[in-house]
């Protein structure tokens, strides 16, 4: 097979036979394929991604190479390079145009770990190669500061355009704002709604946070103000559920799910994330007990039919990762690692999906 009777528009036609598994579209439809280069033997092209966190990256190059081999020659060497373009239904937003995706992290009640959830999601999705950005929404109880280590750090102000600026703390890659920068660390933030509402306004319009692929917003317990203000602000891409597998916690989780469900709201459902999912023992990695129950995540997952992101071990090391200032997920090796960056996947995803099937969020508007 020599250069001469092969060429781009043959490389294109064998392409296109290679559907993506998530969109149900062939790669050059959905215009994924890119810097083609053809020699003697041998073919080179990108092929660009919905996230650099794909879960099938693998998969979608395996079967780039099948088809190069089975449309032109079985001897052709092959190079596939993967990149990725996170997609965005942001485009021509006035707050935070360089985010490309807001994602809101809740539950309906507190002590089920969404902060901790929150941080490793995080910290996966930037280790994948994503732009991660998190907004403590929590005004009256920040953890975000401690889990990263940055409680001592105080953001600093630029003047742009007029207008003064926070820069959020930058912690491990990761930007970072909460209110917990921003007052002393004994000291109780005592405010009525309407200025906790106001704080998380500044958070998104008074802070540079330049282009992001993920901005996730870590929210308090329940369905409150901070939640409305939310939905108000900005278009949120989607709302990922955490919650712990006893009844307790999944009869406060629906609540949750359902405010984001509510037709004046609708936001969609990204997903359910069981925290706590089971213990393991380091000493006995392959050993599950179901402490809280077992499986309470999954069933509110397929109540509502919306995607069960994964499950997530009760384990020594998320605690200590937690109080030490770094998050799990940063472990290379671990049982808890493996199980934060697997969600993380599964979460950039249906992020992925979201934002090719379903049309664009809108800033809600309450009328009284």
């Amino acid at each position: 097979m020599g250069e001469f009777t092969i060429n781009k528009e043959k490389v294109l036609q064998a392409l296109g036979t290679v559907e993506e598994p998530d969109l149900k579209k062939d790669l050059v439809t959905l215009g994924m394929v890119r810097d083609i280069e053809v020699g003697v033997n041998q073919v080179s092209f990108t092929v660009v991604l919905t996230t650099p966190a794909c879960p099938l990256k693998e998969l979608i190059r395996s079967r780039c190479v099948e088809a190069i081999h089975k449309h032109l020659a079985a001897d052709i060497d092959v190079t596939v390079n993967l990149t990725a373009d996170v997609t965005s239904t942001r485009g021509g937003a006035v707050v935070i145009p360089g985010v490309k995706n807001v994602i809101a992290i809740a539950s309906g009640k507190g002590g089920v770990g969404k902060s901790t959830v929150t941080a490793n999601l995080a910290m996966a999705l930037h280790r994948s190669g994503a732009k991660v950005g998190i907004i403590d929404a929590d005004i009256y109880g920040p953890s975000i500061p401690v889990m990263f280590g940055a409680e001592e750090m105080q953001p600093t102000i630029t003047p742009k355009d007029g207008k003064n600026y926070i820069n959020p703390i930058r912690q491990y890659g990761i930007k970072l704002i909460s209110i917990g920068f921003l007052t002393p660390p004994d000291s109780a933030v005592v405010w009525r709604g309407p200025m906790a509402s106001q704080a998380l306004k500044q958070f998104f319009g008074d802070t540079d946070w330049g282009e992001l692929d993920y901005l996730l917003i870590d929210l308090p317990p329940g369905t409150s103000d901070i939640h409305l203000t939310l939905v108000q602000t900005v278009p949120v891409t989607g709302a990922v559920i955490v919650t712990t597998p006893q009844k307790v916690a999944i009869a406060d989780a629906n609540k949750g799910l359902a405010m984001f469900r509510q037709p004046q709201i609708n936001v969609p459902v990204l997903g359910v994330i069981e925290n706590m999912a089971y213990f393991t023992p380091a000493e006995l990695p392959d050993n599950k007990y179901y402490i809280f129950g077992q499986g309470g995540g999954r069933k509110l997952a397929e109540r509502y039919e919306v995607p069960f992101l994964g499950q997530i071990p009760l384990v020594q090391s998320i605690r200590e990762a937690g109080d030490e200032g770094r998050p799990a997920v940063m472990t290379t090796e671990s049982v808890a690692a493996d199980a934060f960056r697997e969600a993380a996947e599964a979460l950039a995803q249906q992020v992925a999906i979201r934002n090719a099937k379903v049309e664009k969020t809108k800033v809600v508007e309450m009328r009284l």
